[in-house]
């Protein structure tokens, strides 16, 4: 179905304009809320060709449509409400994060907080990932090619969001913070410099980016504060000048002394357990982090581990926790195309076709909202298979140098191919017998 005749369709089927109060979306989901749900028929719009799934969370409707798609229909079915009058498309966005926030716990908050300045970033994770992954493996095969002008600037080109990040970081971090986001990137350069290791403190010389985006966090944080609360007491006529003056003094005292050391600590010890953990537990830390990834995203904790992602490609320059936790959208691959061999059900049968290229691809929501999880035993199988996988690749380990994207496109980026390759299959061979071992209740055709 065109994407037009798609957002027309479920517009009419939500009940109209007169009941859809806000609509919004993220990457793979139209997202809506109703003044009445009642109205809104709900298992119709589950059966519309397109349409892989959908989720209610917290009383917001998500109606899972895919990458790209959601974008487009989303913009079609303001087009209509607009035209209709009855919505107001300049509030929708508030009124959406407002409804979010009230329904949200404080944990849910910290981790929307977490998502708000890592999110951003990850375009650029996913470009200069990739040309580094793609710039290192051509120069495995012709190791002469690493002196080339081209391929010297690819390489450049391929760090540069690394080489950036605490900038980027700190700026965002601010913005998240209610803090002034060009202050919040000040900052993060003071306790990046490279000019703080020509001086000595306390007969130790200054260490530049020490902590990572750990000490980044938390000297944005502690600035937002300072400049809030500075700007409660610092007199109107001065508080232009004076108020980003002693943030960036008060604040960039606090990072050197104190915050810059204490995110050095907090830094080394997650990378050393992350890495010391993988290194001894292998195969059956590998297991576990598969396994369980699936029900942490289906929870919101995924968001969690951004930061040590990020922190541990600052500090080795890959992370060897995503080629893991990607095995378990290879299991839900596995999973899904043993359901859609299983089943009798042809819209299941469709539902799977339109989910596994995208899933393949690396992003599993439509299946997991359109398939597993609805089933019920092959959302288990697909666990299955991620924990097969994970065992994989940690046995190795395997690292990646981006972060953003997932599944056959991550092997491009990672650092052993043909192992992150194997893992992949393992999982897509151990998520589908699991499910062909499980079975599940076909739904009958309506």
């Amino acid at each position: 179905m065109e994407n037009k005749n798609l957002a027309k369709k479920i517009y009419e089927l939500l009940g109209k304009a007169e009941n859809i109060s806000s609509v919004t979306n993220c990457m793979t989901r139209l997202r809506v809320h109703l003044r009445d749900k009642e109205k809104a028929k709900l298992d119709e719009i589950k059966k519309t060709e397109g349409v892989s799934g959908i989720f209610d969370n917290a009383g917001e409707i998500q109606i899972i449509l895919g990458p790209g798609k959601a974008a487009k229909v989303t913009d079609a079915v303001k087009e209509i409400l607009k035209a209709e009058g009855n919505l107001k498309i300049g509030n929708a966005e508030n009124l959406h994060r407002e409804i979010r926030e009230k329904n949200a716990t404080p944990i849910k908050l910290f981790f929307k907080k977490i998502a708000g300045i890592f999110l951003p970033l990850i375009p650029g994770f996913i470009a200069c990932g990739l040309i580094t992954g793609c710039t290192g493996l051509a120069i495995k095969i012709s190791p002469e090619i690493a002196s080339y002008p081209i391929v010297q600037l690819l390489a450049v080109a391929g760090n540069a969001v690394f080489w950036g990040m605490n900038l980027f970081v700190g700026r965002n971090a601010a913005e998240v913070f209610g803090g002034s986001p060009i202050l919040g990137g000040v900052l993060a350069a003071i306790i990046s410099h490279p000019g703080l290791a020509n001086i000595t403190l306390t007969d130790s010389p200054l260490v530049p980016g020490r902590g990572g985006v750990i000490s980044v966090l938390a000297v944005a944080a502690f600035g937002a504060f300072i400049e809030k609360n500075l700007r409660k007491i610092i007199p109107d006529m001065f508080e232009l000048f004076l108020t980003p003056l002693f943030t960036v003094l008060i604040a960039g005292a606090a990072a050197i002394f104190i915050l810059q050391p204490a995110g050095g600590i907090i830094s080394a010890t997650i990378g050393m357990a992350v890495t010391g953990a993988i290194e001894s537990g292998g195969a059956f830390t590998g297991f576990i982090l598969g396994g369980c990834w699936l029900p942490l995203v289906m929870f919101g904790i995924h968001q969690a581990f951004t930061p040590i992602h990020v922190d541990l490609l600052a500090n080795y320059g890959v992370t060897v926790l995503l080629p893991i936790l990607a095995m378990a959208g290879a299991g839900q691959v596995g999973a899904s195309v043993a359901v859609y061999f299983m089943t009798k059900n042809n819209f299941l049968k469709k539902t799977v076709a339109s989910a596994l290229p995208v899933g393949i691809m690396g992003i599993g929501e439509p299946l997991i909202y359109g398939v597993t999880f609805p089933l019920g035993r092959p959302f288990i199988a697909a666990c299955i298979g991620g924990a097969f996988g994970g065992a994989v690749q940690a046995s190795f380990p395997v690292g990646a140098a981006t972060l953003g994207i997932s599944g056959i496109p991550l092997a491009a980026a990672t650092d052993n191919i043909p192992v992150y390759l194997l893992g992949v299959v393992v999982a897509y061979v151990t998520g589908f017998v699991a499910t062909k071992i499980l079975g599940f209740d076909d739904p009958e055709e309506e």
